[in-house]
């Protein structure tokens, strides 16, 4: 029982060495992802993983959890305060994941086969705001279980308030959804409402993305105009991988459908790391952490469209964009697999237009994790430099009767791209963590 990692499975620890190395040596550029705190891990790995407590605090269905209790009312406590709702917001703590925390909103407030409305995923939306594929397959629960009718962003990549009343009119859905995984721009959640008014809606931000935006003020507050507001706790938040579901106080059967409706008993490591991160997140430093997102953000945004880059939107108000290839002639799953190669973490994004996930036309570029670094504007001009030689060589050695498993059999004997894996090895051993 006491052995340590190393000594105990050697082959896990080889591992988690080579990922810690590789999140040292490269580039963290994924939208979705950060670097939490060790204090944050501290708690992933104590004691209270070995607690079962199902059901809630006083309403558990095991003995033994006068302490989780009170770590679980104190999470919830911090989240309230965290993200400044008022006495008519409850929160559950609770939920696995964020795909999680929106099916149990879905089950506790809807049944099967209501409507849904939430932005499609190639305009920037998530799967489980439901998702049917152009060929009518239906991905996910959220598109199986409920009828799931998209809006879209504009041909600039904006949202069209005036469209999507239109549609909501006709549609008349029983959910309507704000919240994206890759829309560069802020939300009108007052116009959403508006909206969710007129067509009898409840209305539900899945603010995953930019909640430490949210929690520090920073973009517009969907708490003053939704019923319910969803986030995961690992992406501009910084704490672990978790989620919370904030609720009026009057729509109490979510609590029920988090359990026993989806899951079983709640990871208290989980919800013990959550507490620990909301305090951090109502200091001044994060709030100054938060600002240097953004500014690096538009930095790195701006300094690509110097360089020629086409961004959607145009531009950014939070700490994401997505380039656009198409006048490239390249896709973003062959432009993401030669950034990974140098050390540079995208990912392959749908732009406007896109019909296949697989082999969109962009990518999503997202800079939490190297603030978190203390990377600041002055490397974000690196930064693009890397960016753009990597694709300006992938397009040299580009050509279409290439597979994409023989595309990147080309990366290792070619020169210029293992200079600049060198270079960035280089460049990111000046910003230590951990």
């Amino acid at each position: 029982m006491n052995r340590s990692l190393e000594n105990c499975d050697p082959t896990v620890w080889e591992l988690l060495n080579q990922e810690t190395a590789r999140q040292c040596n490269g580039i963290e550029l994924i939208a979705s992802e950060n670097f939490t705190s060790c204090a944050v891990m501290e708690a992933l790995g104590s004691t209270f993983t070995n607690k079962y407590a199902e059901g809630l605090p006083g309403r558990r269905y095991y003995g033994g959890n006068e302490v989780v209790d009170r770590l679980e009312i104190l999470c919830q406590e911090r989240a309230l305060k965290a993200f400044h709702c008022n006495e008519e917001w409850s929160c559950n703590v609770q939920p696995y994941s964020g795909s999680v925390a929106n099916a149990a909103v879905y089950l506790g407030i809807l049944k099967p086969h209501d409507r849904i409305m939430g932005l499609d995923l190639p305009s920037g939306g998530h799967l489980s705001h439901g998702y049917t594929t152009p060929s009518g397959k239906r991905l996910t629960a959220s598109s199986t279980y409920y009828e799931s009718i998209p809006y879209t962003v504009d041909a600039s990549g904006i949202l069209n308030y005036d469209e999507i009343e239109k549609l909501a009119l006709t549609v008349k859905p029983r959910l309507l959804i704000c919240g994206a995984s890759a829309y560069s721009r802020d939300w009108d959640y007052k116009r959403m409402r508006q909206i969710a008014v007129a067509c009898g809606a409840y209305l539900m931000a899945d603010i995953a993305h930019i909640s430490g935006f949210v929690a520090t003020q920073l973009m517009n507050n969907p708490f003053e105009s939704c019923d319910i507001v969803t986030t995961t706790t690992h992406k501009t938040l910084r704490g672990p991988r978790s989620a919370i579901i904030f609720f009026k106080k009057h729509l109490q059967q979510i609590n029920d459908a988090v359990f026993p409706g989806l899951q079983g008993g709640p990871h208290m490591n989980q919800i013990a790391a959550v507490a620990v991160q909301l305090q951090e997140v109502m200091t001044q430093e994060f709030r100054q952490y938060m600002q240097q997102v953004l500014a690096n953000s538009r930095k790195l945004c701006q300094e690509l469209q110097d360089k020629g880059y086409s961004i959607v939107t145009g531009g950014t108000d939070n700490h994401l964009f997505l380039i656009d290839l198409r006048k490239l002639k390249i896709s973003g799953s062959r432009i993401e697999k030669i950034l990974e190669y140098v050390g540079v973490s995208v990912n392959k994004n749908t732009i406007p237009g896109d019909k296949s996930a697989l082999s969109p036309n962009g990518i999503r570029i997202g800079v939490p994790a190297v603030t978190t670094r203390g990377m600041n504007e002055q490397d974000m001009i690196q930064i693009a430099q890397f960016i753009d030689a990597t694709i300006k060589e992938g397009i040299n050695i580009h050509a279409d009767e290439l597979s994409l498993a023989e595309y990147c059999k080309q990366f290792e004997a070619n020169d210029v791209l293992n200079q600049i894996r060198k270079d960035i090895i280089s460049f990111a051993s000046k910003f230590p963590f951990y």
